[in-house]
């Protein structure tokens, strides 16, 4: 592990952060998941500022520290930035993986070596289901992922369990969520936003 020089950041200064830059909003929002949910995180914004990000990414590493990580991996496009910080954090390479036709690759030229330990990192857990794929990604090419790692879980626990892959999450936040079919402030009348997909979101 590398002696990265750093104050860490705790979950109460995460979310005070996340809210300041707007990457914290509440309303009527629809998730990546296709779920919609009374909470929206844009870790964009948070991460665009290198210091909070590198204190965040420095707070996951000093819980991994004896995991003895050789890399750290994070999906695209919204865990490139925090998987890099991490693995400065960390002391080791950082790759990130990517959907190609829909399906979540490995590119770039980028490869394990057999047994390599790997750290996966995203910004949000909402169901888990991307950090999932990359798993499966990562597992398949002969590496073995031995914890993962996020900035914000929403899940309501760790959507890895039943891999025996442990979590550990700078903030654990309660956002409720609902099918479509089943919002309660649909049923009002009021039309669910995709914060992501407005210009300048």
């Amino acid at each position: 592990m590398s002696s990265s020089v750093g104050k860490g950041m705790d979950s109460a200064t995460l979310l005070e952060s996340m809210r300041a830059k707007s990457a914290l909003l509440e309303g009527h929002f629809e998730l990546s998941s296709g779920l919609h949910s009374d909470r929206y995180f844009q870790c964009a914004l948070f991460l665009q500022y290198p210091e909070d990000a590198g204190n965040a990414a420095l707070s996951i590493a000093r819980v991994v520290r004896g995991l003895n990580i050789d890399v750290v991996v994070g999906p695209a496009m919204g865990a490139v930035t925090f998987s890099y910080e991490v693995g400065r954090a960390c002391g080791t390479r950082a790759l990130f993986t990517e959907r190609k036709d829909g399906e979540m690759v490995l590119r770039r030229g980028f490869s394990f070596k057999k047994g390599e330990r790997v750290l996966v990192v995203e910004d949000v857990l909402t169901t888990g289901g991307s950090a999932r794929e990359v798993i499966a990604v990562i597992e398949s090419l002969g590496a073995k992922v031995v914890s993962a790692g996020c900035l914000v879980n929403r899940s309501g626990g760790n959507p890895f369990e039943d891999l025996n892959i442990p979590l550990v999450s700078l903030a654990d936040v309660e956002a409720r969520t609902w099918k479509p079919s089943e919002c309660p402030l649909c049923a009002t009348g009021d039309k669910a936003v995709k914060p992501g997909s407005r210009p300048g979101a």
